[in-house]
């Protein structure tokens, strides 16, 4: 297992980031705590969750379960100092969630509060901001993006409204880092320009889609990472499964997440049956397991800080962990590049 660290920061995270986000509800408490014994036996040190978890699917009974189970692990195993532990408040529109107010100083003060209980620890090391309160383009929404109908001033004053409150809680010892998900580069390179001519801490990530169907990293967002050292946190690298060649010919196996969650937030549809079956034929022609190789390809970019895996089970938590074994030869590469030029864009 190889670490990187995070933007300028000291912190240092394991190159494969074990992702919580069905734990509560595909998954019990007891099989969350095996899989963390598990990724920490094979290296990684690095847990991701969020206050929203668990998503398949969102509740508002499930709300907060991801965490309590983190929180139960920590208690259960003393390995707190061992790992580096991210989570998010949840941005606008949720509800149940603070009356869906989003991110804002009163809100991530609250949010942590509660975050910071349910996990059983005093610090978090990456505090994300899950979605910005202006709007995005992430979760399929690319097709129906007005940034015209944004408000400059008021998306500035928010984004510095959560600086300052990341201050204080960085002051507090509450939080270690800064980190963002679901970004553009504008809204990243507003939050650079503000700490910097603030004092305010600096983000240090931001965590984004990204996978052999969802590429859109690879442009302007790759050039603000290599300049400003804002690495990605790589979501969803097997598209929500897809990659996997589990939804082939339209099958959606009982238990899997097409099945709780339908069409797996607008990614399982006509467009991706073309690359997809590709891309299987890349990995079946070269003996390698479609899903190892598309996280290899993931781990292969250079603005990658880390790569998130969700597994509902050990036998794919396995799978997904021997990624990082493997090396993908140039055939391989120059093959998917091939597929990704045919099909540049087809989530």
């Amino acid at each position: 297992m190889k670490f990187n660290k995070l933007g300028r920061t000291d912190i240092s995270v394991s190159q494969i980031c074990l992702g919580t986000m069905t734990w509560g509800s595909q998954n019990s408490e007891a099989e969350a705590h095996a899989q963390m014994d598990y990724a920490v036996e094979k290296g990684v040190n690095f847990f991701d969750t969020a206050e929203l978890y668990p998503t398949t699917p969102l509740s508002s009974e499930t709300y907060g379960h991801t965490e309590e189970f983190i929180g139960s692990w920590f208690a259960k195993t003393g390995k707190r100092k061992d790992i580096v532990l991210a989570t998010k408040v949840a941005g606008h529109g949720r509800s149940y969630i603070r009356g869906g107010e989003g991110a804002d100083a009163k809100n991530i003060k609250l949010a942590v509060e509660a975050s910071l209980k349910r996990l059983k620890t005093d610090y978090i090391d990456l505090y994300q901001i899950h979605w910005p309160n202006r709007g995005h383009f992430h979760f399929r929404q690319n097709w129906h993006y007005d940034p015209f109908k944004q408000d400059r001033a008021k998306a500035v004053a928010n984004i510095l409204d959560i600086l300052e409150a990341t201050d204080i809680l960085v002051k507090e010892g509450k939080v270690r880092a800064l980190g963002l998900s679901n970004e553009t580069t504008w809204g990243i390179q507003k939050y650079l320009t503000l700490s910097e001519q603030k004092g305010l801490p600096r983000v240090a990530s931001v965590q984004n889609e990204y996978n052999l169907l969802y590429r859109h990293f690879d442009l302007d967002l790759a050039e603000l990472s290599h300049h400003e050292d804002v690495g990605l946190l790589a979501y969803s690298p097997l598209a929500a499964g897809i990659l996997s060649g589990k939804y082939q010919s339209g099958v959606k196996p009982e238990g899997s997440r097409a099945s709780i969650n339908g069409d797996l937030g607008g990614r399982l549809q006509p467009l991706q049956e073309a690359p997809t079956k590709a891309y299987i034929e890349i990995a079946a022609n070269h003996g390698l397991d479609p899903s190892a190789m598309a996280l290899a390809f993931c781990l292969t970019r250079r603005f990658m800080a880390s790569v998130i895996i969700g597994a509902t089970t050990i036998e794919q938590l396995t799978t997904d962990l021997s990624s990082v074994d493997v090396k993908l030869s140039g055939d391989v590469l120059a093959e998917i590049e091939k597929v990704h030029r045919q099909y540049p864009m087809p989530l």
